[in-house]
């Protein structure tokens, strides 16, 4: 895979568009007759809300609407492409937050009208794990997709990307910048960046958290109430003066017990399946302790393990285009009528009909 942008010789172009949660991105990208893939733009906006708060679906589809133009322009302009080199529109579908999700549906559903474009709905979960695909070059890896919203492991068979275990209430991603309120850590930028940052001092004290592995499934609300039980205590300890441990303290303890959850269940997988490679994608897949974490489990199998940086990782438009192209490519396409998202788009509903 290339990112270079030399003018492109035959093949397709899509404009990729992504709006799932807080962060905005559209990207271009091209596809040869040969199957070289490379990326052309792929450009992004994040909002960020003020610490100890989260995001609002209504302020992140405000944000969405406002920045979509000016975004969806550089794209194209990075990429020296104009609308007439598209062969269609992708846009997530889902899963996601509603209120942003639809607004850059309905922004998609425009530059296809206007353009007069095919549109692709694409998985949102299907993009990262193709975009994590096509950058690592891992062949047919155990996948293990966390994120803001979403937590899952992940093996590819029968044309379905299948769901061995998942989360049974929150998203990893999701317990660490719920804390980062609790701690009313920076969301610049962002919660989850700022928890590692302050973990790598800590690590001194290993502070006891509950361990819910259920099966192949996880449970991380309850680590999260923990964890919001210490810190009230520890604020309350040093209000008096006393001798307490350290909101690095508190980071480094969180990490370690919710990736080692993740590490128990994606070894499990890689067992069931008979596969010695892991791909981790998804918003938390850029922390380098749950990578330093995998690995060490990977090479105790002989495997090895597969990962992006936070221009692939966290969510991005270029991922979008090329899930969508892929699935544009078998002649798949969604119809206006169809173009509908859902919060829900379950990632084994996804007939991946690209591979063998």
């Amino acid at each position: 895979m290339t990112q270079k942008q030399p003018r492109w010789r035959g093949g397709l172009l899509a404009l990729g568009c992504e709006g799932s949660a807080n962060k905005l991105g559209l990207g271009v990208i091209h596809h040869s007759p040969t199957g070289e893939v490379t990326i052309l733009s792929n450009v992004r906006d994040t909002f960020v809300s003020p610490p100890g708060t989260g995001f609002l679906p209504k302020d992140t589809a405000k944000h969405h609407r406002v920045h979509f133009v000016p975004l969806a322009l550089r794209a194209l302009a990075e990429a020296g492409a104009a609308p007439s080199d598209l062969a269609c529109i992708c846009f997530t579908q889902g899963p996601g937050m509603g209120a942003p999700l639809t607004a850059v549906a309905v922004a998609a559903r425009a530059l296809a009208l206007l353009w007069d474009l095919p549109l692709v709905g694409v998985n949102h979960c299907v993009g990262h794990i193709e975009m994590g695909r096509a950058i690592t070059g891992a062949a047919n890896p155990v996948v293990l997709y966390v994120s803001g919203g979403n937590s899952q492991v992940i093996a590819y068979a029968e044309r379905r990307y299948r769901i061995f275990g998942e989360t049974l209430d929150i998203a990893v991603g999701n317990c660490l910048d719920r804390f980062a309120r609790t701690l009313e850590i920076s969301n610049d930028p962002a919660p989850g960046y700022n928890i590692e940052q302050l973990a790598k001092k800590g690590g001194a004290r290993l502070l006891d958290l509950p361990y819910t592995v259920k099966g192949m499934d996880c449970s991380f609300s309850g680590i999260l109430a923990s964890a919001d039980v210490l810190a009230a205590q520890m604020k309350a300890a040093r209000a008096k003066g006393e001798d307490t441990f350290t909101e690095a303290d508190l980071c480094s303890s969180l990490q370690e017990t919710v990736f080692a959850m993740l590490v128990e269940i994606t070894e499990r997988a890689m067992a069931h399946v008979g596969s010695n490679q892991v791909l981790i994608v998804g918003g938390v897949g850029c922390n380098e302790r749950l990578q330093e974490m995998m690995g060490a489990m990977a090479k105790e199998r002989g495997g090895s393990v597969y990962a992006t940086d936070e221009r692939f990782c966290i969510d991005n438009g270029i991922m979008i285009a090329h899930a969508g192209l892929l699935a544009y490519e078998t002649g798949f396409q969604t119809p206006m009528e169809e173009s509908q998202c859902t919060q829900r788009f379950r990632t084994d509903e996804v007939y991946i009909k690209w591979r063998d």
